[in-house]
């Protein structure tokens, strides 16, 4: 999913990582690859969220999902693999009391 510029501020602020420009070089790849997503890379690779939905309900959490690894010590190559969950769940919007 893409996400708008609040979301990613509160992605970052529960996930250390970097977001990809859009206009990186291989972002238009990923995109081909994978979809229309806003990609954070990280030290283990590359990976986007996907929104945990309540049906009727707007999503509040999503969910951190692996798609590539990095191949190299430099940071330079990814290996794709099937998306994998990691478990990191984001919370996007603030509890209502």
């Amino acid at each position: 999913m893409k996400l708008n510029e609040a979301q990613i501020t509160k992605t970052l602020s529960q996930f250390q990582a970097q977001v990809l420009a859009e206009d990186h070089p291989v972002a238009a790849q990923f995109h081909e690859l994978f979809g229309q997503h806003t990609f954070f890379l990280d030290a283990r690779g590359l990976h986007v969220l996907e929104l945990l939905e309540v049906p009727g309900m707007e999503a509040e959490e999503g969910e951190v999902i692996s798609l590539a690894d990095w191949a190299s010590a430099d940071f330079m190559k990814l290996t794709t693999h099937q998306p994998e969950p990691t478990g990191l769940v984001v919370r996007l919007k603030e509890v209502q009391h």
